[in-house]
C-alpha cells in the first residue's frame, strides 16, 4: 500500500505534464484537480463532522492557514514549476522536503542536529544539484525558474508538515487531511473563478479525462492508501517504502513524456534518497 500510494502520488507531475500539451494553464490543471478530488474529502469530512468533537475556533483558523499553504500554494507553485522543468526533476526537488523540515526545526524550534543528520543533508543537496546543473545545461534560464518554484512548493510543504505535528496529535490524520483538502479546494477553485473567465473550462475531453485521473489516482487514492499503509505497518516503514517515488517518477517520465534518463540522473538520484534514507532511520531523542 504504502509503495502503491507513492508511486500513483509520484505520477502527479507526469499526469500535469500531459495536461499542458493540450495548452492548460497551472491555475486549471489546479483548479480541475481540486473540484474533481472535492466531493471525496468532503465526504469525509462531514462523516468526521458527525462522529468527532467540535473544533476549538483556535484549531479552526490552524486548518484553514494548513490548507492554504499545504495543498494550495504548495500545489500551484508546484504546478508553475512543471511548466519549466522534467516530471523526474520535479520530484527529486521535492523529496528535499524532509530535509527542509529539519533545517526548519534547527531555526525556528533550535531542535539539536548531529553529525549524521549533517551528512544526510550534504548527500540529499548534492544528488539534487548534480541533476539539476545537468537540466538546466538543456534548458538553460527555464530550468532555474521552474525549479525555484518547485523548491518554493517544497519549502511550503515542509512549513505544512511541520506545524501540522502538533494538530494532528489532537484531531486525528483522517480529519485534518479531509479538512485541509476541503480548504484547498475552497482556494483553487476561487482563485480560478477570480482570475479567469468561465470560458476557459471548455476544454477538450481529454483535459477532463487526465483531471479525473489526476484527482482520483494522484490524489484521493494516495492519501487514503498510503494512510491505511501506516495504519498497519507505521509511519518510519511506510515512509522508507515511499521512497520509490523518485525513482518510478523518472522511469514513467521516461516511458510516458520521453524525457531523457541519464546516468547523472540516476546518480543524484540515488545520492538523494540515501541521504532521505539516513534521515528517516534517525532514532528518536531521549527525554
Amino acid at each position: 500500500m504504502a509503495v502503491a500510494g507513492s508511486v500513483l502520488f509520484s505520477a502527479k507531475g507526469v499526469v500535469v505534464k500531459l495536461h499542458y500539451r493540450h495548452q492548460v494553464d497551472a491555475m486549471t490543471v489546479l483548479a480541475l484537480r481540486m473540484l474533481l478530488s472535492l466531493p471525496f474529502f468532503a465526504a469525509v469530512a462531514w462523516w468526521q463532522m458527525c462522529r468527532c468533537e467540535p473544533l476549538s475556533g483556535h484549531d479552526r483558523w490552524r486548518i484553514v492557514l494548513l490548507g492554504l499553504i499545504g495543498y494550495y500554494l504548495s500545489s500551484y507553485l508546484d504546478f508553475i514549476g512543471l511548466q519549466y522543468i522534467s516530471a523526474g526533476l520535479e520530484r527529486l526537488v521535492l523529496y528535499l522536503t524532509p530535509s527542509f523540515v529539519l533545517l526548519m526545526s534547527v531555526f525556528l524550534l533550535n531542535k539539536r542536529v548531529g553529525g549524521k543528520e549533517w551528512l544526510a543533508l550534504v548527500i540529499c543537496y548534492g544528488g539534487t544539484v548534480m541533476v539539476f546543473l545537468q537540466d538546466a545545461q538543456r534548458g538553460g534560464a527555464n530550468v532555474w525558474l521552474g525549479g525555484a518554484f518547485v523548491l518554493g512548493s517544497a519549502l511550503f510543504y515542509a512549513m505544512y508538515l511541520l506545524f501540522s505535528g502538533e494538530l494532528v496529535q489532537r484531531v486525528g490524520t483522517l480529519r485534518l487531511v479531509a479538512y485541509v483538502m476541503c480548504i484547498s479546494a475552497a482556494a483553487s477553485v476561487g482563485q480560478f473563478l477570480l482570475l479567469r473567465p468561465l470560458s476557459v473550462l471548455n476544454q477538450a475531453v481529454a483535459v477532463y479525462q487526465l483531471s479525473l485521473l489526476n484527482a482520483v489516482f494522484c490524489t484521493v487514492l494516495p492519501v487514503f492508501i498510503t494512510m491505511m499503509a501506516i495504519a498497519r505497518v507505521g509511519a518510519p516503514v511506510a515512509s522508507l517504502a515511499g521512497m520509490i517515488g523518485p525513482v518510478s517518477t523518472l522511469f514513467l517520465a521516461h516511458w510516458i513524456l520521453d524525457e531523457p534518463m541519464t546516468t547523472i540522473q540516476l546518480i543524484g538520484t540515488a545520492l538523494v534518497l540515501t541521504g532521505i534514507y539516513l534521515l528517516s532511520t534517525k532514532k528518536p531523542e531521549k527525554t
